[in-house]
């Protein structure tokens, strides 16, 4: 008897670069690491708004596969009676968006962007919003760069199933958050 995977998980990241490019995106570059003592593995996916091909926002995916959720998810899904039961649900990989913009001249007020970015991304998309100020040299004023991050946990069971609801709803709303950011990145860009 052959052992087949109950997920394809590389098939699950090109039907995400896939839904990322119907939801408006161009997809750059993909990177796949495999941790070869523990089989843990990384996908990263670099990705922009159509709006954006000049820049300045790119949009990071990365997908953290751990080999005990999988595992675990598939000795549960080989326990059930029916393929047409429910495959068991609390497996889950955490799917991570990083927003990255060059350092800002004019940067915005971090309370009032993470306030009108909460709004887009809703409870379904949380996203931090930090900054981080940088001084290329003693003498320099501080440059700040600003940290836009959502994750959310991608259930097993989804995947197993082929139920993209979740993730073509979180795209929309990655891609709304990016159109926001792109909208103000003129004003946070000049030269003060």
């Amino acid at each position: 008897m052959q052992n087949v995977a109950v997920i394809d998980v590389a098939g699950f990241v090109a039907d995400l670069k896939s839904e990322a490019i119907d939801n408006g995106f161009h997809v750059h570059d993909e990177r796949h690491f495999v941790e070869t003592y523990s089989l843990r593995q990384l996908w990263e996916v670099d990705l922009h708004p159509e709006e954006a091909c000049a820049g300045p926002i790119d949009l990071h995916l990365s997908l953290d596969v751990d080999p005990r959720a999988l595992l675990g998810f598939e000795d549960e899904v080989m326990k059930l009676d029916d393929l047409d039961d429910t495959p068991p649900r609390g497996f889950s990989f955490p799917l991570i968006f990083t927003w990255t913009l060059p350092p800002l001249p004019s940067p915005p007020d971090l309370l009032v962007l993470a306030t009108e970015i909460a709004g887009i991304g809703g409870v379904t998309l949380p996203i931090e919003v930090s900054a981080i100020d940088s001084f290329p040299s003693v003498t320099d004023a501080p440059e700040r760069s600003l940290s836009i991050v959502a994750k959310i946990a991608l259930e097993l069971a989804d995947v197993y199933l082929n139920n993209d609801t979740a993730i073509t709803q979180t795209l929309e709303r990655c891609k709304a958050v990016s159109l926001f950011l792109l909208e103000r990145a003129d004003r946070w860009l000049a030269e003060t």
